[in-house]
């Protein structure tokens, strides 16, 4: 894979030619510096589209699944406060990072989305909370992110990824753990949101793979979504040197949160 070249920008921009090209051009923001990715995506098919659903996506989850999704992603808000440097990968319209830049206020935080649309509503989150200084934003298909390296970059202490390893293959989501080692300070923790199948109880497991299977085909057809199922990601996060910490199920076993942390 190629070396990654970035570049920071004073606003949100569509970025990578595969990404956003038929987004129109946003509107400035004050804050939150981008950091245009031009990466090597041979072999790769086309990110979701979730530019096509930023405008409905709480709606949308509300309908769906009313408070749980967003209670998960707080969830460990508390234990993960003393973090100084987050990358957080597809979070979506940016609830989870707003809420994260409000707790700690020395935070500085790395988000990497392949939708324009979708770190708009993040960076606007940022700049009412008065944050966007601490906020930079790369818009990439994070199949393909790898964190620069130009020498002025610590290493992250936080990596967040909530109702997003599902969007990944088993590969995928094995390459994105190993490449992401890399660059991650000792103890980092890593926090994951994601469906479940509790396998222990048949008729719970029964209807979670029908919710789940539900979700997948709706997110087919709305963002062009070609996974099918969530990858086996704590495998990804063991080979990579994370060791459990903690876990937290809801709503039957369907929805689980846990923190893991870098040996």
């Amino acid at each position: 894979m190629k070396q990654l070249q970035a570049r920071r920008v004073p606003h949100i921009c569509p970025t990578l030619a595969d990404v956003g090209k038929h987004e129109p051009e946003p509107e400035s923001r004050p804050g939150c510096p981008t950091l245009v990715c031009e990466a090597d995506r041979v072999g790769l098919s086309d990110p979701p589209r979730f530019d096509r659903v930023a405008a409905i996506y709480r709606p949308i989850e509300y309908l769906s699944f009313g408070p749980w999704l967003e209670r998960c992603r707080f969830s460990f808000i508390p234990e993960i406060a003393a973090s100084r440097r987050a990358l957080v990968l597809g979070d979506g319209d940016g609830r989870f990072l707003a809420r994260l830049l409000a707790a700690t206020p020395r935070l500085q935080a790395h988000a990497v989305d392949a939708s324009p649309a979708m770190l708009r509503r993040l960076c606007a989150r940022a700049v009412r909370l008065s944050a966007a200084h601490r906020l930079t934003t790369t818009c990439a298909d994070i199949r393909a992110f790898t964190p620069p390296t130009d020498g002025s970059n610590r290493a992250y202490d936080l990596v967040a990824t909530h109702f997003f390893l599902d969007c990944l293959t088993p590969a995928e989501t094995d390459a994105l753990a190993l490449r992401l080692r890399t660059h991650l300070a000792p103890g980092t923790l890593w926090v994951v949101s994601e469906f479940e199948i509790p396998e222990a109880d048949p008729l719970r497991a029964a209807l979670c793979r029908l919710t789940i299977a539900g979700l997948y085909a709706a997110f087919r057809v709305l963002t062009d979504l070609r996974v099918r199922r969530i990858p086996p990601w704590r495998e990804s996060l063991a080979r990579a040197g994370f060791v459990r910490c903690s876990s937290r199920s809801r709503l039957g076993g369907l929805l689980v949160s846990e923190l893991w942390q870098l040996r």
